[in-house]
């Protein structure tokens, strides 16, 4: 028994973390529609705040609180493939040690 296939999950690992510090580099394009309808929607409320000749302090809070959603939801997909990576390598393991065991000798 070879080791274990874990090409898909590494890639998805790695993809998901371009997308994590994209987030933290404050880039649009890793997120999701919600999450992009909440930033902009949080920027023209500060535009529109800011016209109006009041402070933009609860635009900047809602623009911050969907970055941290964005990072947050990229953080546990980021947990949640790594664990499963790590119960198919744990799985191959267990697999070649009852091989092993179940030997001729």
């Amino acid at each position: 028994m070879g080791k274990p296939d874990t090409r898909r999950l590494d890639k998805a690992i790695q993809q998901n973390e371009r997308k994590l510090a994209a987030v933290q580099n404050r880039e649009m394009w890793p997120l999701t529609g919600s999450e992009r309808r909440a930033v902009l929607g949080a920027i023209v409320s500060g535009a529109r705040s800011l016209h109006r000749g009041n402070g933009t302090a609860s635009a900047d809070r809602r623009m911050d609180t969907a970055w941290q959603s964005a990072e947050t939801r990229l953080v546990t997909e980021i947990a949640a493939l790594k664990t499963e990576r790590q119960r198919i390598v744990n799985q191959a393991a267990t697999a070649k040690a009852a091989k092993k065991s179940s030997g001729w000798w």
